[in-house]
């Protein structure tokens, strides 16, 4: 997520392999085996997953490169484990389709934001179009090359944890 447009891609294919990954598992939730069913909802990932990555790699050339080994990881992502799970186990097809939507929407939202302050502050770009005027650099401006690096990624995430607690708080009050 150190560029917008990898985010974006990222988080439509969380949200897309929520969606459906929810719906299968609603509609063949009483024919699961207790025993079973969390090896039966990474199958039904894993293979929304693949099939994502192909499409990826078939119209999506550059960005599925960019994104490479991170969409195979989408198989654990825990908010999608946790949604089959605590979800799409209880109820019927279309509060499931609904609920992996929004949770998907969700963090897409999030990997939107941490792609565009990294590639802003970084690289002084949005989706390549360069929104630093020239004259900045002039005056002396220099990207943030850290914020480039994977560590910045978890203080930029400590970043929108803290505005939004902070948000809350001032609304409770």
């Amino acid at each position: 997520t150190s560029q917008l447009k990898p985010a974006i891609v990222m988080g439509l294919a969380v949200t897309i392999i929520t969606a459906f990954s929810n719906v299968i598992i609603s509609i063949i939730r009483n024919t699961i085996p207790q025993r079973i069913r969390i090896i039966v909802q990474l199958v039904v990932v894993a293979a929304l997953v693949t099939i994502v990555s192909q499409v990826l790699k078939a119209f999506a050339y550059d960005v599925s490169v960019q994104l490479s080994v991170y969409v195979g990881l989408i198989i654990t992502n825990c908010i999608l484990m946790g949604r089959l799970e605590a979800f799409a186990m209880m109820n019927k097809p279309w509060p499931s389709f609904l609920d992996g939507i929004g949770n998907g929407l969700g963090y897409a939202l999030i990997l939107v934001i941490m792609g565009a302050v990294r590639e802003l502050l970084g690289r002084g770009s949005l989706l390549g179009f360069q929104l630093i005027p020239e004259g900045a650099y002039d005056f002396g401006y220099v990207n943030n090359g850290m914020m480039t690096m994977p560590a910045m990624a978890l203080i930029l995430v400590g970043c929108v944890i803290w505005v939004h607690r902070a948000y809350i708080y001032k609304e409770e009050k």
